[in-house]
């Protein structure tokens, strides 16, 4: 989504999430990302990896966006499977992705508030996404293409012309939208977007020291999950969150064993 570049030249709103294509037999990736006011020299990315092919068949995505909250959910759908180490049999409804509660008044004027469009695109984005540009684009397989069905857009409705929306008419319809479920986070939604980031994210920028040691106005830092990260806001280790969960694991029962060896010399 991103509003008219033409009426809004420097200042222009802007929400993403990103399909990062990988090099065949590695899987996918995607990015999420908000621009405010034209603030493009502060990104706002986040970055997981993908457990499916989202090439091979349709997937739901969506986004939420009103004058309080941006939801953006990816891939809503019934998955089984496993949960930091604990086998889930039920199958389970869940909402993966990113969630910014309340930032518009901790953002201010960067929070995106300008009439925005719909559009998709496919872009080169080689020269970084594919191993920080290690592999390029082959043109030999172009024309590239996608499709996209069951497209469904409710809110308010504005000229794309328009600077800015209507505040009675576009509040009532923010009221209408937040009344739905799909607007709750709940305790149990919040579960389980923190295991899905534990799960599948592999950068945050709220972890990137090197690039804002100021963090950003709006990110909130849980200190088990910064543990996992870099200052460069990379996931340490340059693996898996199952190998760090396997580590953690090797490590406790090392630490076990050491407690039961010590008691039972203290027993002797």
């Amino acid at each position: 989504m991103i509003s008219n570049g033409d009426v809004f030249e420097k200042t222009h709103d802007e929400l993403d999430f990103e399909f990062l294509r990988n090099i065949e037999g590695k899987p996918w990736r995607f990015q999420t990302n908000l621009y405010g006011n034209g603030s493009t020299n502060l990104g706002r990315e986040e970055r997981y990896s993908l457990w499916f092919d989202p090439s091979k068949e349709f997937h739901k995505y969506s986004i939420l966006w009103t004058v309080k909250n941006i939801i953006e959910k990816r891939a809503e759908m019934e998955v089984q499977g496993e949960w930091s180490g604990d086998r889930v049999f039920t199958l389970m409804k869940f909402q993966l992705g990113k969630w910014w509660p309340m930032m518009k008044w901790v953002m201010g004027g960067n929070y995106p508030s300008k009439p925005m469009s719909l559009y998709a695109t496919i872009w080169d984005a080689s020269i970084w996404a594919t191993s920080g540009g290690k592999y390029k684009v082959n043109y030999e397989y172009a024309p590239f293409t996608s499709e996209f069905k069951e497209l469904v857009l409710d809110g308010c409705s504005m000229h794309p012309m328009q600077e800015s929306p209507n505040p009675t008419a576009c509040s009532d319809r923010d009221a209408w939208l937040e009344s739905h479920d799909y607007a709750v986070i709940t305790p149990k939604k919040r579960a389980a977007i923190r295991k899905f980031r534990q799960h599948y994210m592999y950068y945050s920028y709220c972890y990137d020291i090197l690039r804002y040691p100021v963090k950003p106005p709006e990110c909130v830092i849980h200190p088990t999950e910064k543990q996992r990260f870099q200052d460069t806001g990379r996931l340490k280790f340059g693996g898996s969150h199952r190998k760090q969960v396997r580590i953690t694991r090797a490590r406790r029962k090392r630490r076990s064993r050491g407690a039961s060896i010590s008691n039972e010399q203290t027993d002797m």
